[in-house]
């Protein structure tokens, strides 16, 4: 029997209703903001996401989903290596949103010279080859926010102030939700801090893992977020950005406080948060639910040289992204139905084999004035599409029988109440709207 493949999971039922409200909220949310819907590939070029996330990064190197075609495929077993490859034959599967959104912003020139800000939001789903986990999959779902163009540390007060309001409108109780604020400097003053990390490392590489010690030569920051407990525990010592930012990016993070204030906004500042990816500078955040397991929920921060690294003109960015799977199991352990109820519908029934034919005239007209109705295709008793009908949410039940049909009636049954009228068939579409509202 074919299955799934294990770290993915099928969307359907009150699961996919609860995806499809998140995408919901943000439209709503994130327009009245003025971000407007992108969506990009799904399979990007290789460089796309080196030349953003880093190669020194864990996604790049572990975990990003590679593409090849049939034939391209042989071409490299037999050759080898990959290296006679083109950049457009070298393809991976897209593992974070940023990254193809600013490829794009850069191939279009969304923001020319001089031109205004833009502001873009998506709801997609994202690749990587995870050790399967709850709350980290291989195949899972985000929506996320990238604002290219504004450099003002107010940019960043309002990205973190929208996202706290996104999960207030997805039934959070802010007080169960933990902020977490820091600045990572920026190109002039994060080199300096960079080496003194790299001497901290190799100062401690007794005591630091292999990864950790890779990383003091790729990118030392890194070592912040190691998942290994006494790396956590040596870098707990080390050096802080906050201790390291030039005047520029003092100011600049003192002013995206100073607004989050002012907006009531609670947070915890963490000046060992680095975020997972190389593009980030200045100002990073992250958002946890306490007690529910599934580590953070969502982040973002700022990366004003990303544009570059793409190859347009320098460009100030800033953006965040929410994860679907690990942000329903932190409602879920809260006790937030965020499945929503099964649609409501109109359902209607025959007493008979001969009334089939009104039956389907009457679901015709129902569906064709924006009504939600199903109806019975089996040849079921009447008794037995009644529950049915249960079955499929139905407020009303259209009932025709040899009767009704002769007098061009229905009998409209409301099925909570079991009170039953009769109304014209040139009134169906009217009256059941009117009983629906």
């Amino acid at each position: 029997m074919a299955q799934k493949i294990q770290g993915t999971e099928d969307l359907y039922g009150g699961y996919m209703r609860a995806w499809q409200h998140m995408q919901d909220v943000a439209r709503e949310l994130f327009g009245a903001y003025g971000f407007d819907m992108i969506e990009t590939p799904a399979i990007e070029q290789v460089d796309t996401f080196v030349h953003g996330i880093g190669e020194s990064t864990d996604v790049v190197r572990k975990e990003m989903f590679r593409v090849f075609s049939g034939a391209l495929m042989e071409r490299l077993l037999d050759a080898g290596t990959e290296s006679g490859l083109k950049a457009k034959q070298r393809m991976a599967m897209r593992p974070e949103g940023t990254a193809g959104v600013v490829r794009a912003a850069v191939e279009n020139n969304f923001v020319p010279q001089g031109g205004a800000p833009v502001k873009l939001w998506y709801g997609e789903a994202m690749f990587r080859g995870e050790r399967p986990q709850k709350g980290r999959l291989r195949q899972f779902h985000q929506v996320g926010v990238e604002w290219l163009g504004a450099p003002d540390p107010a940019a960043d007060a309002e990205c973190i102030i929208m996202l706290m309001e996104f999960y207030k409108r997805m039934g959070f109780d802010p007080s169960t939700l933990t902020l977490r604020i820091n600045s990572m400097g920026d190109a002039a003053c994060r080199p300096a801090y960079r080496q003194k990390v790299r001497d901290f490392i190799l100062d401690h590489k007794d005591e630091m893992c292999e990864d950790c010690l890779e990383r003091a030569e790729i990118n030392p920051l890194r070592s912040f977020d190691c998942k290994n407990d006494h790396c956590r525990e040596v870098m707990a010592d080390a050096p802080l950005a906050k201790d390291n930012l030039c005047d520029d990016c003092a100011a600049h993070y003192a002013k995206v406080k100073q607004y989050l204030d002012e907006a009531g906004i609670s947070y915890v500042e963490d000046p060992t948060l680095v975020r997972g990816l190389d593009y980030y500078t200045r100002t990073v955040f992250e958002v946890e639910c306490q007690g529910a397991g599934v580590g953070a929920i969502g982040g973002g921060g700022r990366y004003d040289g990303l544009m570059e690294l793409e190859g347009g003109k320098p460009t100030p960015g800033i953006g965040f992204a929410v994860g679907f799977e690990r942000m329903y199991l932190a409602l879920q352990s809260l006790g937030v139905n965020v499945d929503g109820d099964e649609p409501a519908c109109v359902y209607v029934a025959c007493t008979g084999a001969d009334e089939r034919d009104a039956v389907f005239r009457a679901t015709l007209v129902l569906r064709q004035a924006g009504v939600r109705t199903e109806a019975d295709y089996q040849g079921r008793s009447l008794k037995s599409q009644f529950k049915q009908a249960d079955k499929h949410n139905a407020r009303l039940c259209v009932v025709l029988g040899s009767d009704e049909v002769a007098a061009g009636v229905a009998t409209l049954r409301d099925m909570s109440t079991h009170e039953q009228v009769q109304v014209p068939m040139a009134d169906l579409a009217s009256e059941v709207k009117a009983r629906l509202a």
